[in-house]
Parts: structure tokens; sequence; C-alpha cells
């Protein structure tokens, strides 16, 4: 691992814009194309804050700095274009938090890492808007609030409130929100503002290992821990009145409610049991990487395919996590209001 002076390490970063910055190969070994990360004054501040204080003597242990993260990424076996830091970029295991990088498939050195697809595979956003405004609320906002606390289990290892077995939870790796449409916990059109229609196609849950089943299935319809959250919100601004108008976001004052999650137990199961197959697969391949957070296997080895398909699996399970909190979001509101 390459130690340098921080004075040093400037050296290897060039600010583009007032918002961008490239870092230039050599900055962390065996990079094979650039780097480059988008922020703002702030963020600028706390990325190179990490630099600083990592090149500080005796610093050891805990994530590397995001910069470094982003340069590492730019190292693994067929990168193209650039390693990107999106402008919500900060240090995480192995990716940067908002690092960002595409691999030619066509390459068979190429690879694919559950540390850029995370942990919580799929976490998201959903915002539902409503017709309601904030009068509306305000009179039972106390109400309102302790519905949403019964509707939704909440906090660690917390226990959803949907029906599911062993084989609805089959199904519902396999469809994804299909399986919601199917079940009754979704509208039709709720698909249409969904990535992917809310279904990875190439998802196979002969793939996921039973343990990580067994964690997922009684989480269905949870909204988990730590900055996962189930909020009713007041639209407070409108920066783009036709954006907004295409959302159904008409008004200030109106309320919606967005919905912080992702898979749960049962993605964190799929990428932990992929980083011991993938240390496997990296020996008998020969891979290096800079950093063993960015275990990783060639994506068309039998790793890297079954990893992609229990991620998929994983991916589905995230958004009929979140539709089934959606329904019961509209359950809570429909409570309250006599809906």
């Amino acid at each position: 691992m390459v130690v340098r002076q921080y004075n040093e390490e400037l050296q290897y970063l060039e600010k583009l814009t007032p918002n961008s910055w490239k870092i230039k190969k050599g900055f962390q070994p065996n990079m094979n194309v650039e780097g480059i990360f988008y922020v703002n004054n702030h963020l600028e501040k706390l990325m190179f804050d990490e630099l600083r204080n990592a090149c500080r003597p005796g610093m050891v242990g805990g994530f590397l700095p995001g910069v470094k993260q982003i340069a590492n990424v730019a190292a693994l076996p067929g990168i193209v274009g650039r390693s990107i830091g999106l402008p919500d970029v900060h240090s995480g295991y192995g990716f940067a938090i908002g690092n960002m990088a595409a691999f030619d498939m066509g390459d068979p050195k190429s690879v694919v890492s559950p540390g850029g697809v995370g942990f919580d595979i799929n976490c998201g956003v959903r915002l539902l808007r409503t017709n309601l405004m904030e009068k509306d609320v305000l009179p039972v906002k106390e109400q309102l609030a302790q519905s949403m606390f019964d509707h939704i289990p909440v906090g660690v290892g917390s226990k959803g409130i949907i029906p599911m077995t062993a084989r609805d939870l089959e199904e519902a790796l396999e469809m994804g929100m299909d399986w919601s449409l199917r079940e009754g916990y979704v509208w039709a059109e709720d698909k249409e503002h969904c990535e992917e229609y809310g279904r990875m196609l190439n998802a196979d849950p002969s793939k996921v290992s039973m343990r990580a089943k067994k964690r997922g299935l009684p989480q269905l319809g949870t909204l988990g821990a730590g900055n996962h959250y189930a909020e009713i919100q007041v639209v407070d601004e409108i920066f783009d009145k036709s954006a907004a108008s295409k959302m159904g976001i008409e008004s200030q004052g109106q309320i919606c409610v967005m919905i912080h999650s992702g898979s749960r137990g049962f993605g964190h199961q799929v990428a932990t049991d992929a980083l011991v197959e993938m240390e496997k697969a990296m020996k008998r391949d020969n891979i290096e990487t800079n950093d063993r957070q960015l275990a990783c296997a060639r994506i068309n080895s039998p790793e890297g395919q079954n990893y992609l398909k229990a991620m998929s699996a994983a991916a589905n399970f995230a958004w009929v996590n979140r539709s089934s909190m959606t329904f019961l979001s509209r359950q809570a509101f429909a409570k309250q209001f006599r809906m």
C-alpha cells in the first residue's frame, strides 16, 4: 500500500470545475482508469478531511478515505470509463458510498463485487403523494403517527405482519412486485413508478442460502433500524414545477409519505454469503485488489453468476418490502380518515 504525506497525495488530485475533482492514475496502485468525484463546498471539505486524517502517523483501521476507495475501484479488472463519486460520496465498504463504476461484460477479466452493491441490497426511497393538505392532518397528527407505528413494525429484528409462507417467499423473490400485485398489496400503477418495474428478471431463489431465506421470511413489511424511516412529510417548497406536477405534487402544504428501507437481513446475508465464495474465487483465479473489502469474482464465473442471480432476488425482496409498507401506510391513512 502506498504511504505518502498529505501534500504528496494532493499532487494526484486536480480540480476540474468548482464542483468536480479528477483522481489521476498513480494515486493508488494498478489504476486502470482515472477517477472523478462531484462535491459541493461542504462535501469537498469532508472528503479532504478524511484524506488528511488518514495521512496522520499511526492512523490504522476503519474505512479508507472515500477518495482512496474511488481510486481502488478504478483498479478493478474490466472497469471502463472512470470510477465516479456521485454528489453524496463518502467513505463506505470497499466502494465509497455514492461510488459508481461500469464494467465490460464482454471482457473475460471483468469482475462483480458485492461491495459495489452494498449489504442492504436495493435500499431505496419511495414517495407516496396524497390529496391531503397540512391543515387536514394537523388536528390528528399524533393519532396518524400512532396509526403508522401500529401498522409498520420498526427496529432491529422486527417481524412483519404480512402473512408469508416459505413458498410465498420463493415466489416473491422471483416475481418482485408482480407477487405484490397478485396478492393485492399494490396498485397496478405502482409498478410504473419503480425501476425495472419492481422486478429483476434474472432472479433465481435457488441461488440464495437457506440462512438468508430464514432471515428474510419474518421481515417482509418491516422498516428496520439505522437510517431507515417512514415519515409523514409536508411539501415545503417546489423547485421544479413541471417535474413535480408529473409526480402529482401540486402545491405547498401537500402531505406525502416517504419510506426508506431495503432488503433487511435477507440482503445482508446474500452479500455475506457471496463474499465468502468470492474470496475463494479470487485465490483460484489469481485476482488481486487494493482492498480486501473489494472481494470480487469474474462476472462470467460460477460465483459471479450465482451472486448476480441471488442479488437480483434480494432486489426483488426490497421492492416487495417497500410495497408491503406502502400497503400498510395506505391502511393507516384509511383507518384515520375513514377512507
